[in-house]
């Protein structure tokens, strides 16, 4: 593993921690350097299923919301500027006055969130710079950024919650409402969603498909689908906090629908849709079918070609294409 930026001003004195108390670290990925952190005293805050797994594998007390006193936090900034600084509001009022460490790269906001915490009066060390990031710890009044906190019951289409940090969380994914439009021909029995987030494709399909008998809301995010199950009261809903490339299930669903991501934070990885691809044939009954919208310049067709009987195209627009695929022909393992 690289000795991360975070290792390198721990280790040089940039920023320190308290000696005692226990230390909330808020959004660590699974490849995060932690290893100047005392590993008995931390606790992971960490809401991403594949994520979550993988430090509970490694023996670290993994959480998806603190518990207890903490006497010090660290923050790695996510990519949206609303959860970054719903983060650092979380995290100051944790400590107790404790320092909070902020440590995140220029393309996740950092400069712009050192200026805010600045300018809203917040204690602030000299920031370490490496690696196109920056490091630093912060003290502040936590009433000071009470503004930061997300408010709750924002509401999207008049009708849905969501919560900052999560797909799409300021409007209805236009591909996503591209496949509802699509789903024309009823559906019946047992239906997944693979990769709900934070409801609309399922709350809409159950709206419209009285003959749905299941639908199964899978999603690693767990703030998203805490706004799901908001979102989906309906009961013939099943909610899974789940990496969808590895959810399995007892028995093969008729349709699955999913707007497969493509993005491993700001990179593409066209891997990672293809994955669902592979998921959705895996999880389906043999008569099966699969919906699935996604970028028009993906190549899913070739794909899906190896995985069914049956491609084509349903539906879409000039940036999207709704794909149509029918009966799993290769059953990944």
């Amino acid at each position: 593993m690289t000795v991360s930026r975070l290792t390198l001003a721990l280790q040089g004195g940039a920023v320190s921690l308290p000696p005692e108390g226990r230390i909330a670290v808020f959004d660590a990925p699974a490849a995060a350097d932690l290893s100047a952190l005392p590993k008995e005293r931390v606790q992971i805050v960490q809401g991403f299923a594949p994520d979550h797994a993988a430090w509970a594998t490694r023996g670290w007390d993994v959480a998806v919301a603190p518990s207890g006193a903490f006497s010090a936090a660290l923050v790695l900034l996510p990519r949206a500027k609303a959860a970054a600084q719903a983060r650092l509001a979380e995290a100051l009022g944790l400590t107790g006055g404790g320092p909070v460490l902020v440590d995140g790269a220029k393309t996740d906001g950092v400069d712009s969130l050192l200026k805010a915490l600045r300018q809203g009066g917040a204690e602030v060390s000299a920031p370490f710079a490496k690696a196109h990031g920056k490091t630093f710890s912060v003290r502040a009044d936590p009433a000071d950024f009470e503004a930061w906190r997300p408010r709750a019951g924002e509401m999207v289409a008049g009708r849905y919650r969501t919560l900052p940090g999560v797909f799409s969380a300021d409007g209805v994914d236009r591909g996503s409402a591209l496949l509802v439009g699509a789903l024309q021909t009823p559906l019946k029995g047992r239906v997944a969603d693979l990769g709900a987030g934070w409801g609309y494709v399922a709350a809409e399909a159950l709206a419209a498909h009285p003959g749905i008998a299941e639908m199964h809301l899978i999603e690693a995010d767990h703030a998203a689908l805490s706004c799901a199950r908001e979102n989906v009261p309906d009961p013939r809903a099943r909610f899974h906090w789940a990496d969808a490339i590895a959810f399995t299930a007892e028995k093969g669903f008729d349709t699955v629908l999913t707007n497969p991501p493509f993005h491993v934070s700001r990179a593409a990885d066209p891997g990672l849709g293809r994955a669902f691809l592979a998921a959705a044939a895996r999880l389906l009954a043999p008569h099966g079918q699969a919906l699935i919208v996604a970028n028009r310049h993906l190549p899913y067709e070739r794909d899906l070609t190896a995985l069914f009987a049956e491609t084509h195209e349903i539906g879409g627009d000039a940036g999207f294409k709704v794909l149509l695929a029918r009966r799993p022909s290769r059953r990944p393992r």
